[in-house]
């Protein structure tokens, strides 16, 4: 087909009807981009027999050297369709699991996708997460099944069993669609019987429960697919054939004398046909007849491949003359029967025309957007479409109509900044030269001629006899100024170089975008928001008909910017644009100093920030970096700012200890940061340490049975009080510790006592805890708003009934004796106020709750008021770093039995009658009383510090003397720093009073293996200690499904070792999953006499949780108890001189 120019292109994008935005997703290796080169061969790009295994839109050198995408690209391409044209934008996205956050910036900008799935491997975990982060992005799905060649070439199927297995593939597909559909039914159900019983609450009478969940009224028979729907298409990408039955359906009805609307039905299903009555029947299996879809379909398919595979020309003469083809001599006479039977299938069923004329007809174009969807993108967080501003409110028409007059307010999602070498721009690129350009250039070169030889002139006349002075000074002059004029030459020359070589140097970002309504116009002025923009704050300052050029009042989280370059992706070619209307797809240069990853663009100030993006994979493995040669440090600042600019997933950050961290999703994304790092961003060398394996602290019930399974306390006890005696030598003087585990301590100035427990929270309250974060997070700012007695927004009535829930499950799980009204004694979660820890308080005479933004707030002024911030800071440092390693707590109560404070106030009423004798005494000690009776407060501090060594109530009492009131101390003061110091170290001791463990991050693995390589994947699992949790067998193959969890410590090189170990035929997936309790305990001894018998007496065998423990300890530079052989000596046998 003939390459369509840049300006029909342009033409195309203003018909926004015929436009379609699609992506393609899967599992890696599915053959996404080889369908997608396809694709790109029918519009001439790329020639067709380089389709496959050219890889168009892997653009990078790496992506093309693993075989694996990397990055989402996009491309646009015309497609006809009877006398239709569309403009189709498709998106590439990578099907590996480190680079899911790729296909959540795909999803964001399209109306629609297609899932492709292979027809040998079926539906793995990768194609169910691709299918949910479309079905949460309200995106309409068909469906690819590809790789339908190997069901002939590799497992040998007959038509028949090929039939079924494809029908098994369909039924897995629906099934997780129908998943995904049930649960929003369910949801919205839940919601809807929430408000029914506040409705009914008030009702008197009988009430009518309705058992029915909803699922028999919803139609949800457009959500599947079928073949009957026109929503898949069975392809073989590499052989370069596909087809959807409508093209059978159409191609028998003149054949057989049906019509094709009842072929169109029956073709996929049990139905087969009756030949001599010319008429299809139902139920071809109880009878033993073939499908109409195997016997009008496959078996043709199937008969072309092996009349190529088996090179039988008459055979295929027949069927190439039967089709009417016309099939060029290069390929029939090729060595290779693939290349034979590529050109054939081509040409008879092509691949772009069946896939691309599903998308046109099934997915919906810019304009059909679902008021649904546009609710959802509108509404960040909590709130709820009703609770936006009026002005916000209309602009949802605007996104409906998705108009692109020149009024429509301009609406644009940056879903992600990509680097672009700058080399790469439409301006730097080299153009051909004019006609005119040529002449110039001519002229020019003739010039510098004429120049040179007149300048060799001049040095001939300077050599001849010196009778002809005259000549021979103007010569030298001219001689000179050719020579200056050669310098300044080649300065500009250098310059100009030096300019160039910059340039090319530079990265420039380009902001991979959506114009969602309006035009969008090259140097328009439009306003960038920030995630945390708030329309309804800034419509109070701003009106809502300003536009970016006007000089505004600063808002919080709004910027003006520029709109400097608009670019059409194309691949890996941009081209240049004056402006895009509505729908479509586009890259704009200039905002690599207003967006970090991704924002919302919009000419009105009551456009809300779009919902951030789902990201299914946590960035989890973690690395430190540092610069060869210290004096890059700069330069790898820099690069490490534009690679979190650059990668949508990656973070960036510098820890207390200042190492320059990078948070990565696995080893592979890691591997492709550190390469850009090097290579793009810092052009620096740089060293990577060891990954910085995340772990965290808890501590767990005393256990029942020890080490060799005896239960405790039955066996004789051999070393148990060499080890309390040791144990109690740990603890410092000044602090009790009970024999259940309640640690009281002091302040250092006596002034205040604290005793608190630890206790294990139940796993479900953790897990609890992990899951509501974010809400935790929301609790935390409205209780501080309400203490500051703030006038927050009205409080979003979604997030209280969220809350509530949140309590309600709270209490359900924290049931029993020891947790009754641990709820509402709920003081402060920790770490950081958000984290899987609690803070109880069971003390008396105090009251104060997180549970305030429920409307129980309590305004009390009570001894404790003042300090209670001290406590709470000292829970969340205890929770950040724990006592074994430093890492932060997870699943622990702690709760404040007793606090106890001999505060000022109380001091100076009880020594209120003796206070004239102690003045006298006072007086005798210190005789400049007065001094101090009148003195400024900075000498009284002065003077309180010396003092207190002597007696603690003197220096108060003093002050109160000379403010003449009670003075409670400052709640900023030293003696508060004092509790947060106390209060950190009773949690450590609590926390060392019970048994402790270490918990691992665990990741999910899915490893697909053939049955000879089983053995091998399971020696690999079990060596980093991995733990098998299914295996099941996938129908219709010889391939054997792998579940297991494996610790992220041990995940390091596991996929390379697994595909070692299997010769390339198991490929794990990995993906971060929960963190686990290590179930030994890092600092145990044999104690008892049968401990002593089976692990000797030094116990020196790997403990995992102590060897975790004492790496990370060494890495962070903690004590780490080793013992080192002091007298090593060889040992010396008796006979010595053998």
């Amino acid at each position: 087909m003939v390459l369509t120019s840049v300006g029909k292109m342009v033409g195309l994008q203003k018909k926004t009807s015929g436009i379609r935005n699609i992506c393609i997703l899967a599992h890696v290796d599915h053959g996404k981009t080889t369908l997608a080169d396809c694709l790109i061969s029918s519009n001439g790009i790329i020639s067709s027999r380089l389709a496959g295994k050219l890889r168009y839109l892997d653009s990078r050198e790496d992506e093309q050297i693993r075989g694996i995408t990397m990055k989402s690209s996009a491309i646009s391409l015309h497609f006809m369709k009877g006398d239709q044209e569309y403009l189709i934008n498709l998106i590439d996205s990578p099907g590996h699991v480190d680079f899911s956050s790729e296909v959540s910036t795909a999803v964001r900008l399209c109306d629609g996708c297609i899932i492709v799935v292979d027809a040998v491997e079926g539906v793995c975990p990768q194609t169910q997460a691709v299918l949910r982060q479309a079905w949460l992005e309200n995106i309409r799905p068909v469906l690819v099944i590809n790789k339908i060649d190997r069901l002939i070439v590799e497992l040998k199927l007959t038509p028949q069993e090929a039939y079924l297995h494809l029908k098994n593939i369909l039924e897995q597909i629906n099934a997780v669609t129908g998943a995904l559909f049930t649960s929003k039914v369910l949801e919205e159900r839940a919601e809807k019987e929430t408000e029914n019983e506040s409705i009914s609450d008030t009702a008197t009478g009988d009430q009518i429960y309705d058992w029915s969940a909803g699922l028999e009224d919803t139609d949800d028979s457009h959500l599947y697919f079928s073949p009957d729907h026109g929503n898949v298409v069975f392809a073989s990408a590499i052989d370069g054939w596909g087809f959807g039955i409508e093209h059978f359906a159409k191609l028998y009805s003149q054949k057989i004398g049906i019509k094709p609307a009842v072929l169109l039905k029956t073709l996929w299903g049990d139905y087969y046909l009756n030949t001599k009555a010319k008429k299809i029947m139902k139920g071809d299996q109880s009878k033993g007849k073939k499908p109409l879809f195997v016997q009008l379909v496959l078996d043709n398919i199937w008969s072309l491949y092996e009349a190529v595979m088996k090179r039988d020309k008459e055979k295929i003469e027949k069927i190439v003359t039967s089709l009417g083809l016309k099939i060029g001599a290069r390929e029939s006479r090729h060595a290779d029967p693939k290349v034979h039977l590529n050109a054939i299938c081509s040409q008879w069923l092509p691949i772009s025309d069946a896939v691309l004329s599903m998308v046109c007809n099934k997915l919906p174009s810019p304009l059909d957007i679902t008021a649904e969807r546009v609710e959802k993108l509108m509404c960040v967080g909590a709130r709820t479409f009703d609770s936006l501003p009026p002005e916000t409110q209309e602009l949802k028409n605007a996104f409906m109509k998705c108009s692109s007059e020149g009024t429509a307010p301009v609406i644009v999602f940056v879903s992600k900044m990509f680097a672009v070498d700058a080399k790469a721009l439409p301006h730097n690129k080299p153009r051909p030269l004019t006609q005119e350009q040529i002449a110039h250039r001519r002229e020019l070169a003739k010039q510098r001629h004429a120049e040179k030889l007149a300048a060799n002139q001049g040095k001939e006349l300077s050599e001849k006899p010196p009778s002809e002075n005259s000549f021979e000074i103007t010569g030298n002059t001219g001689d000179m100024k050719g020579e200056e004029q050669h310098l300044t030459g080649q300065v500009e020359i250098m310059t100009s170089k030096a300019m160039k070589q910059e340039a090319d140097n530079k990265e420039s970002f380009i902001a991979f975008a959506r114009v969602f309504s309006g035009i969008v116009q090259r140097g328009q002025k439009i306003f960038v928001l920030g995630p945390k923009y708030d329309p309804a704050e800034s419509l109070h300052k701003l009106s809502s008909q300003c536009s970016a050029t006007n000089d505004l009042p600063l808002v919080p989280h709004m910027t003006c910017c520029t709109l400097e370059n608009l670019y059409l992706l194309m691949g890996r070619e941009l081209e240049d644009l004056e402006e895009v209307p509505a729908g479509n797809v586009l890259g704009i240069g200039g905002l690599q100093d207003f967006v970090l990853k991704s924002a919302t663009l919009s000419t009105s100030p009551a456009c809300p920030p779009f919902t951030p993006l789902n990201f299914e994979a946590t960035p989890i493995v973690r690395v430190a970096v540092e610069p060869k040669h210290p004096s890059d440090m700069p330069q790898l600042v820099r690069g490490m700012k534009l690679l979190n600019q650059a990668d949508p997933c990656v973070q960036v950050l510098i820890q207390e200890t200042g190492e320059h961290v990078l948070v990565t999703a696995g080893e592979v994304h890691l591997q492709r940061c550190l390469d850009d790092l090097k290579e793009r961003f810092a052009k620096v060398q740089i060293s990577v340490s060891a990954p910085i394996i995340p772990f965290r602290e808890t501590i767990t019930r005393p256990p029942k049975v020890d080490m060799v399974n005896e239960e405790i306390g039955k066996q004789q006890k051999v070393a148990v009080i060499h080890q309390t005696k040791e144990d109690q030598s740990k603890i410092p003087e000044g602090i009790q510790v009970d024999s259940d585990g309640l640690v009281t301590i002091s302040t250092p100035n006596k002034q205040a006592t604290l005793s608190v427990r630890a206790m294990p929270l139940p796993e479900e309250v953790t897990r609890l805890l992990e899951e509501n974060s974010d809400l935790i997070r929301t609790m935390e700012q409205l209780n501080t708003s309400l203490n500051e007695d703030k006038k927050t927004h009205e409080i979003n009535q979604k997030t209280l009934d969220r809350i509530k829930e949140f309590k309600q499950k709270l209490e359900q799980n924290l049931q029993g004796r020891k947790w009754r009204n641990a709820v509402d004694q709920i003081w402060s979660f920790g770490p950081r106020k958000c984290g899987p820890n609690i803070l109880l308080y069971n003390f008396e005479g105090y009251k104060r709750s997180v549970w305030q933004c429920l409307g129980n707030a309590v305004k009390e002024v009570s001894k404790y008021r003042d300090f209670d911030n001290s406590i709470v800071s000292g829970f969340q440092l205890a929770t950040l770093s724990g006592p074994m390693c430093e890492e932060p707590l997870m699943g622990v109560c702690f709760t404040v039995e007793k606090w106890e404070i001999n505060t000022v106030g109380e001091m100076l009423s009880t020594s209120s009658q003796d206070s004239g004798e102690r003045d006298a005494i006072e007086h005798k000690q210190n005789e400049d009383t007065t001094l101090t009776s009148g003195c400024t407060d900075e000498v009284c501090s002065v003077n309180e510090h010396q003092d207190s060594s002597q007696s603690v109530p003197k220096s108060p009492e003093k002050i109160s003397k000379h403010k003449g009131e009670v003075l409670l101390a400052d709640c900023y003061g030293p003696f508060s720093g004092q509790l947060i110091a106390t209060m950190k170290e009773a949690c450590r001791y609590a926390l060392q009073a019970k048994p402790q463990r270490l918990m691992a991050a665990m990741y999910t693995c899915e490893i697909m293996a053939t049955a000879e390589v089983l053995g091998r994947v399971y020696a690999v699992l079990s060596k980093r200690e991995g733990r098998v949790l299914q295996e099941e067998m996938k129908e219709g193959t010889d391939v054997f499904i792998i579940k297991a969890v494996l610790p992220v410590a041990e995940s390091f090189g596991f996929a390379d070792e697994i595909r070692k170990r299997t010769s390339g035929l198991a490929s794990p997936q990995l993906v971060f999953s929960h963190w686990e309790i290590i179930s030994s305990d890092p600092f145990w001894v044999p104690t008892t006499e049968e401990e002593y018998l089976h692990f000797g007496e030094k116990a020196d065998s790997e403990n995992q949780a102590r060897k975790y423990m004492n790496a990370v300890r060494k890495r962070k530079g903690l004590y780490v108890e080793e013992k080192i052989v002091e007298h090593a000596e060889k040992q010396r046998t008796l006979s010595r001189n053998k």
